[in-house]
């Protein structure tokens, strides 16, 4: 029989959990994109990498389907790095709260990544890894992507945000759909041997 104390705490991690992801994540994260849209597969511009925010569970859509059907909606557009699905932080971080999430800059502009990319095996000697997947990381970051912070914040049942305000500031910006941009998710303590960086060497005084 489970114990009552392990499922309070198990049924407060998830209603924690639940206040801290916005309705639409799940639906972005495993939406597929960059098929050709139906409706204008001849036009130049027909890949499907549009994502509407307040349709919520929608399809991916093209350029002209947005200004058809969403021209006043939060969209977002998503693009490829590697076969992989990126999005600008300039566009997300507004609307989601992306810190502890490894970025990288391409094209001149800084993006992340939504999902978990496979990585055969961790190499030894990395000093940053995703707490999720494992994947290395370049930074001391704590997710390589979007879909690992939300695994993580749904595991652990820990907010993104430092104190009991920005908690609140979170919950009332889920009710609009909105996870409020904030600072950096704590890092946990590293155990990397790497060594410190000397300082900058001094010449002894001359003698006269």
């Amino acid at each position: 029989m489970e114990d009552s104390t392990t499922t309070t705490t198990t049924t407060t991690m998830a209603a924690a959990a639940a206040t801290l992801v916005p309705p639409w994540l799940e639906s972005l994260l495993s939406t597929p994109f960059f098929s050709i849209c139906q409706a204008h597969g001849d036009a130049t511009r027909s890949e499907c990498n549009m994502y509407c925010l307040d349709c919520a569970g929608g399809d991916a859509f093209c350029y002209y389907c947005r200004a058809n059907r969403h021209n006043t909606h939060r969209v977002i557009q998503i693009r490829r790095s590697s076969y992989h699905d990126v999005v600008r932080v300039s566009e997300i971080q507004s609307l989601l709260d992306i810190g502890g999430v490894q970025t990288y800059v391409i094209n001149s502009a800084r993006v992340l990544f939504l999902n978990e990319r496979p990585q055969p095996k961790t190499a030894k000697g990395v000093a940053h890894a995703c707490e999720i997947c494992g994947r290395s990381l370049l930074d001391p970051f704590r997710f390589c992507s979007l879909g690992c912070k939300l695994v993580g914040i749904r595991r652990n049942g820990e907010g993104s945000l430092v104190g009991e305000k920005g908690i609140s500031e979170l919950r009332e910006g889920a009710e609009h759909g909105i996870f409020h941009c904030t600072s950096p998710l704590p890092l946990p303590p590293t155990t990397s041997n790497a060594r410190r960086r000397k300082g900058v060497p001094h010449r002894a005084p001359l003698r006269s």
